[in-house]
């Protein structure tokens, strides 16, 4: 097998420290000496086989993590990965995020949010050289990009020959290296049981990020497949999917010290970047995007106050931007003072030093970080510019784009088509445009609109889009009223909002669109030769990167290496591993104090106010004042642990990961990280790391005793 960087870093990674990385599966075995020194009882080995016990039980939600933990497709994930499936489903009437849903009987599940998907991974493998082949370092800019584009396309045709599953080409290392990821794509996903909001949302935004935590952030669902045991749409005689490999819930919790492991597909860090993306990021990006987040807040509240119906539309967009709207702030928080930048800097530096001590480094990687650097900083200024545009596109002006780009794509032969409109994208299109509806409100949509357009249209001349002016009708100065103005016409002139008008147009031609008079139309109509050139523009920009990033990365991992310290790859959506150790915080946030590793079901009862964000259900309350914990109360608590941190490293797309102990048994999930630590997305601090997660014995209480969830205690093998 050709040698790689990437084999290098993994012969580098027995340097690294136990709790920092988010491992690849196949890197595990380098570790090996390490997970055996923190407790691990299997084999690493083992770890590595996407098919075998306990990685072939991981999935990923396309968004969140989570596990098969039945014979029949029952699936565990965090109640906020759950949240959307659980609103749209809700009505004034029959308050589901409120209640909680319960389904006593597969007949009883419900469908999840328009989109939802379980993808099962199912093999791994390096395509760098089929994506980068000898004819392809040759190109530069755009013509470089579009072969890569191509050399990926054909890639995952060749993958999904076999119907049911979903195959993407992941790069690595800043494009350096590239993984063909191949998963069966469940499409008929169901809601089957989330507690109450007062148990899964337990404390809200105000305990979101923090410790001391008592949230039961876990949900269910259900996967199903068509009678023949493949993947099919939605449909009430598919049948439970039936996974080769399922999670069993560990018999004995965990306790300060103890191994544990996450399992998931954490979403995106940023350890390698330059130190001019940082300074972009928490300079100008962060706080950007911390005021816009508070903006749309403020205005979703607003619009919707008196209207309950309308505001379970926008609950799960609530819930998400708040997310990442207190993340963001964390993070800006731990940066002011800090000396990330200065660091950043100095190693920046001290690579470009090696680089320049010896003539063949500096003749093989000189030019490539010099390019990066400008290049980056050429995209972080078009990033700046194109802010406040993007958050202006009101919602069914953007499904429209997209609507006549897919039209104007399938013209063309399947494999030329752009990635996200060929024949395999379908299923996804037509699942999420047909959705739309159930998340909209044009009032809420175009007050939304109208706050960022005007700050859009502040902007100088030079920093507009012409062909987004003209379909909207509007020109730089133009006064507030005259800005609502334009937007009551286009709003008024669209029939999108119905859904049998909206997804009509998912099959027709380019001709269907132009002689349209739909104002959306019209206005994607308008703007789509304007769209292509700015597409053509980053795709030269883009194909740029690539090529001096790759350099760059390679020069860092050769430097790193000479120095004998890992480089593990950041966070790319892909399957991971993370192991540490149960373990408090001997100092609190703000220098003082200490964190215990557990809270109980006695902080749920301290912090109960019977309103808002700390309204736990009556009959939860009853059962913790009866001290009805049964089973589940901890031996040396003497009560029912509800969550604990322990010393992984996580990040977004990690939600709802399994917790495994040293057995490769369930005893929670990853749902959060400490408002502190989040800047390890950036720069990894041991000291103060620590990820949450809630106990496994605090869900199968919740479900035994205040839910009385009988048959999916059964189904899991603990009744």
């Amino acid at each position: 097998m050709k040698s790689t960087l990437l084999s290098l870093a993994i012969l580098a990674s027995v340097a690294a420290h136990a709790d920092e990385g988010m491992w690849m599966p196949q890197q595990l075995p380098q570790v090996a000496k390490q997970l055996k020194a923190d407790g691990l009882k299997l084999d690493p080995a083992s770890l590595t086989r996407l098919t075998d016990f306990p990685m072939g039980a991981i999935v990923s939600l396309g968004g969140c993590s989570a596990s098969f933990v039945s014979p029949q497709g029952l699936v565990i994930t965090n109640h906020h990965c759950v949240y959307n499936s659980v609103a749209v489903n809700s009505t004034p009437q029959r308050d589901l995020l409120a209640d909680g849903f319960f389904a006593k009987t597969m007949a009883d599940e419900l469908p999840a949010a328009p989109g939802s998907r379980v993808f099962v991974t199912e093999d791994v493998a390096n395509v760098s050289t089929r994506v980068i082949t000898p004819e392809v370092a040759k190109l530069t800019g755009r013509a470089r990009q579009d072969a890569m584009e191509k050399n990926q396309k054909i890639l995952v045709a060749e993958c999904e020959k076999d119907p049911g599953y979903r195959c993407t080409v992941a790069s690595f290392y800043g494009g350096l290296e590239f993984y063909r990821i191949r998963q069966l794509e469940i499409r008929d996903v169901r809601l089957v049981h989330a507690p109450p909001v007062g148990i899964g949302k337990f404390g809200g935004d105000t305990d979101n990020w923090m410790w001391p935590r008592h949230t039961g952030d876990y949900g269910f669902y259900r996967a199903y497949v068509g009678k023949d045991g493949k993947a099919a749409d939605y449909a009430k005689d598919n049948v439970p999917y039936r996974p080769k490999l399922w999670l069993k819930i560990a018999k004995d919790g965990v306790k300060e010290g103890d191994f544990v492991m996450a399992l998931g597909y954490p979403g995106r860090t940023n350890r390698h970047r330059l130190p001019s993306e940082v300074a972009f990021t928490f300079d100008w990006n962060y706080p950007a995007f911390v005021k816009a987040s508070g903006e749309t807040l403020a205005i979703i509240e607003r619009e919707t106050k008196n209207d309950p119906a309308t505001h379970l539309k926008y609950a799960g967009q609530i819930a998400s931007v708040n997310n990442y709207y207190k993340n963001r702030k964390g993070m800006l928080a731990s940066y002011a003072g800090s000396d990330i930048l200065a660091r950043k800097t100095a190693e920046h530096e001290a690579l470009k030093a090696w680089v320049n001590a010896d003539p063949q480094r500096r003749a093989a990687f000189g030019g490539d970080i010099a390019a990066a650097e400008q290049l980056i900083a050429r995209r972080d200024a078009e990033l700046r510019r194109d802010f406040f545009l993007g958050y202006s596109m009101p919602r069914f002006l953007n499904s429209a784009r997209t609507l006549y780009r897919l039209a104007n794509e399938r013209t063309k032969p399947d494999i030329e088509r752009k990635s996200g409109y060929q024949e395999r994208d379908a299923p996804r299109l037509a699942s999420v445009i047909g959705g739309q509806d159930r998340t909209y409100d044009e009032k809420v949509d175009k007050a939304l609109v109208l706050n960022f357009l005007k700050q859009y249209n502040a902007q100088p001349a030079d920093q507009h889009d012409a062909a987004f002016d003209a379909a909207l009708g509007i020109r730089p100065g133009m006064s507030e009223a005259e800005l609502k103005a334009a937007l009551d016409r286009i709003y008024a002139g669209s029939q999108l909002q119905n859904k049998d008008q909206r997804t009509a147009w998912l099959t027709k031609t380019p001709q269907d669109f132009k002689a349209s008079n739909d104002s959306f139309i019209k206005a994607a109509v308008a703007m789509y030769d304007a769209d292509m050139k700015r597409e053509a523009e980053d795709d030269e920009l883009a194909g740029n990167i690539q090529n001096a990033y790759a350099g760059y990365m390679k020069a860092k991992i050769a430097y790193l290496h000479s120095r004998g310290r890992a480089v593990y790859p950041d966070a790319n959506s892909t399957l991971r591993v993370t192991f540490g150790n149960v373990k408090g915080r001997d100092y609190g946030a703000d220098g003082t104090g200490s964190w215990t590793a557990f809270t109980t079901v006695k902080g749920v009862v301290a912090k109960h106010t019977g309103e808002g964000e700390f309204n736990a259900p009556e009959r939860q309350l009853a059962a913790i004042r009866a001290k009805d914990f049964g089973r589940w109360a901890d031996p040396k608590l003497k009560t029912v642990p509800v969550d604990f941190l322990a010393t992984l490293d996580i990040t977004g797309g990690n939600s709802g990961s399994a917790a495994l102990n040293a057995r490769g048994e369930l005893v929670g999930l990853a749902f959060d990280g400490t408002l502190d630590s989040i800047i390890s997305d950036w720069d990894f601090d041991p000291r103060a790391t620590r990820d949450i997660q809630v106990d496994i014995r605090y869900i199968l209480w919740n479900m035994e005793k205040v839910d009385h969830a009988d048959n999916l205690l059964k189904e899991m093998g603990v009744l």
